[in-house]
């Protein structure tokens, strides 16, 4: 089940169209935690209106672990750009899914092998463009 589902996703314009070719619309249910899944119940917005602390591709984002206040920074990146020894982790890993077009401050919740993981977003630093 999708415990972030009740939070709205923003993407910036420009961010959908270089996510459209991960993802399709049919695929996953109502409470997968794919990419598909979140994009698929989107707001999609304009570069002028994108607020931000919101988390996009490329977002500098520390997020804090809510179980042990472990904190960690990543950069947000498309699966080609994914390095895990520089932070950098690709929107189709489940944390880069579940992160997408959050804020600041919100508490988000993603499933790992592990089980369930809950973390809050701490940081968010947008390059200005």
């Amino acid at each position: 089940m999708n415990l972030n589902a009740n939070i709205p996703v923003i993407i910036r314009e420009d961010d959908y169209q270089l996510l459209k070719p991960y993802f399709t619309k049919t695929d996953g249910s109502s409470g997968d935690m794919s990419l598909s899944a979140e994009l698929g119940r989107a707001v999609v917005v304009k570069k002028h209106a994108f607020p931000p602390h919101v988390i996009r591709i490329n977002s500098r984002v520390q997020i804090v672990d809510e179980e042990n206040g472990a904190a960690r920074e990543v950069c947000l990146v498309l699966p080609q750009h994914a390095n895990i020894r520089e932070n950098k982790i690709s929107i189709l890993s489940p944390i880069g899914a579940a992160l997408i077009g959050f804020s600041k401050s919100e508490t988000v919740q993603w499933q790992v092998p592990a089980g369930l993981k809950k973390f809050r977003i701490a940081e968010v630093h947008n390059e200005k463009d």
